[in-house]
């Protein structure tokens, strides 16, 4: 079959270029990978295993081809949903675990041999169009190595390739292609390897313009797939910019008129701001969609003696106080209330544990520079003054990839000027007595 699609090439009014080669390359090793099973050969000669979706011509033993078609059809499910558009038809695969297996010519495509040689993977994409650039008709075939997590990523573009007849332009295609394969069903948390983490929080940040606009190539380097997963993460999962990235790829998946700048160019500063900010913090378990940056809230300066409130949540980032504070100006501060970081501990002050997870602390913001200050320490009641002008966020202290479902409870934060009007009640009295 795949000789025929092959010679099909000869005869396809238009094979669009570029984002039909699309290319992944070798990474490091995740500790899953297949090849896991001790009761069987890793490798057997090559067959072909079938799913509902997807045909598996593979040298992988028959649990670790399961495993992969199992991962492959969830993984399908998953993206067909957020894209909106159902598998049309099987999608191809040639998935080597080890080329002394493969006779010779059994890998018809050059290309995919050599990029399985180099342990990586390509997905070829031959689309017939129409004199005016219509699609009409579109084949994807996946040549990988069977690695755990590029079999996967090249059948994300052979999905966007077959079902749509274009993977967009490269930060997308690639970057939505490692979401596939780090997406796991009904989970928002970051669930990439723990290398990608590290490499990322060790390295200079890549710039949104050298993702978005820059002239790389696919199949250039996992490190390059790194960046282009960080930001197609954050946009898919932070809830101020999630719901213009869906309908933005679907446009550039569909050959509409659409870029990153046209969707996101009214919100350069605050963009850039989350992106920096989740490269700084981000790990396994991270959720974007309960750190997200509050840019509505309206803050104001105390006057006189009135205070400013607001409910902080244990189970939230930075969250606004609605407090605009002045260098060098003494603030009074109150935080009534409970919550806790996990199950296990139970519910604390915002004073914390001994540890000091669950203690209260804060930030200035400075809306000029869009740049936060150096955190500092708060917790239930007392006294503080402003280092600088800013506006002042505050939250509960606990690892950032750790808050969760098992963090709970919402305090009641005070603030006003320390030299006016009547003081706080200090909430620890009120604990105090309670007992």
């Amino acid at each position: 079959m795949l000789r025929r699609l092959l010679s099909a090439f000869a005869l396809t009014l238009l094979v669009l270029a570029g984002s039909q080669d699309c290319d992944a390359q070798s990474r490091q090793t995740d500790a899953k990978e297949s090849g896991k099973n001790t009761n069987e050969p890793a490798s057997v000669p090559p067959r072909d295993v079938r799913s509902r979706n997807f045909l598996l011509h593979t040298d992988l033993n028959d649990s670790d081809a399961k495993d992969l078609l199992d991962r492959l059809e969830t993984m399908l499910r998953l993206i067909s949903r957020y894209w909106g558009q159902p598998n049309r038809k099987t999608i191809e695969c040639y998935v080597v675990k080890d080329l002394k297996n493969w006779p010779e010519g059994a890998l018809p495509e050059p290309n995919g041999l050599a990029s399985i040689e180099r342990g990586a993977g390509v997905t070829k994409t031959v689309t017939t169009q129409t004199a005016a650039g219509q699609i009409l008709a579109a084949t994807s075939v996946v040549f990988a190595v069977a690695d755990r997590g590029t079999p996967q990523h090249e059948a994300v573009h052979a999905y966007c390739g077959q079902n749509f007849g274009r993977t967009g332009p490269l930060w997308y295609a690639e970057g939505m292609a490692e979401m596939g394969n780090y997406w796991v069903e009904d989970d928002p948390h970051v669930n990439c390897p723990q290398y990608i983490v590290d490499y990322i929080h060790q390295s200079e940040p890549k710039s949104l313009n050298d993702i978005v606009n820059s002239d790389e190539q696919t199949g250039d380097s996992w490190q390059n797939y790194a960046w282009r997963w960080a930001l197609c993460h954050l946009l898919a999962n932070n809830p101020n910019y999630r719901d213009r990235f869906r309908p933005l790829g679907l446009a550039m998946l569909t050959g509409q008129r659409a870029s990153f700048e046209q969707v996101y160019g009214s919100m350069a500063k605050e963009i850039s701001f989350e992106y920096l900010f989740f490269l700084e913090h981000f790990g396994v378990g991270y959720r974007a969609d309960l750190v997200a940056w509050d840019w509505k809230t309206k803050f104001r300066a105390p006057r006189g003696a009135t205070l400013v409130s607001a409910k902080i949540a244990s189970r939230a980032g930075w969250q606004a106080t609605r407090c605009l504070v002045k260098k060098d100006s003494e603030y009074e501060f109150s935080a009534v209330g409970q919550w806790q970081t996990d199950a296990e501990s139970g519910l604390c002050t915002a004073d914390g544990r001994d540890s000091g997870k669950g203690r209260l602390i804060g930030v200035l913001f400075d809306t000029d520079a869009y740049e936060l200050s150096e955190p500092f320490e708060l917790g239930a009641y007392g006294k503080w003054t402003a280092p600088r002008d800013g506006q002042l966020f505050v939250r509960c202290q606990e690892d950032w990839h750790l808050i969760d479902d098992d963090n709970s409870g919402t305090l009641d934060f005070r603030i006003k000027f320390a030299d006016r009007g009547k003081s706080l009640p200090d909430p620890r009295d009120e604990t105090t007595k309670s007992r």
